[in-house]
């Protein structure tokens, strides 16, 4: 095989694995590890204050000025129902894109960036009663730890601001 021959070999075998592939930023909230689609992460921000709102679900913290974009800010740990979190210094938020919106997802703490093989990607068990299920679209085992796929568009869908 020649240079070039090998380069295209190499790309199809690139563009097969990506394919069959997806990454996921990794986080935490509590002792729980979740991840997001990376292609919808925009940037990772340490938490500020946000200005809070009135009228607005118990899970939106408020809303900051993003350069120049009112951006929500949800707070993942109370939209599933366990809590607000009280943000310190660790917590930071992961704005992710929603259609054509900007939101950020406060958490704990950002884990890593994961690979997944598309395969391994369960269905969420149905559970009678769980909000947390209905904001979910998969889970997957990596190294013996669950991580649960947040799916932003089901977590947003209560938190537009226009």
């Amino acid at each position: 095989m020649t240079q070039s021959t090998d380069s295209a070999v190499s790309a199809d075998l690139q563009a097969a694995f990506a394919a069959d592939t997806t990454q996921v930023v990794s986080f935490k909230v509590g002792d729980e590890h979740y991840g997001i689609d990376i292609q919808l992460v925009r940037e990772i921000r340490a938490w500020q204050v946000a200005t809070q709102l009135p009228n607005t679900p118990s899970f939106v913290r408020g809303v900051i000025n993003l350069r120049g974009t009112i951006m929500p800010i949800l707070d993942l740990r109370a939209r599933f129902g366990q809590g607000m979190t009280e943000p310190g210094t660790a917590h930071v938020v992961i704005v992710v894109a929603v259609g054509t919106r900007i939101i950020g997802i406060l958490v704990d703490s950002v884990s890593d960036i994961v690979t997944l093989p598309k395969g391994d990607i369960k269905p969420v068990p149905s559970m009678e009663g769980s909000a947390a299920g209905d904001c979910l679209d998969g889970l997957v085992t990596v190294n013996e730890q669950m991580i649960a796929l947040v799916s932003v568009e089901r977590v947003a869908v209560a938190a537009t601001v226009h």
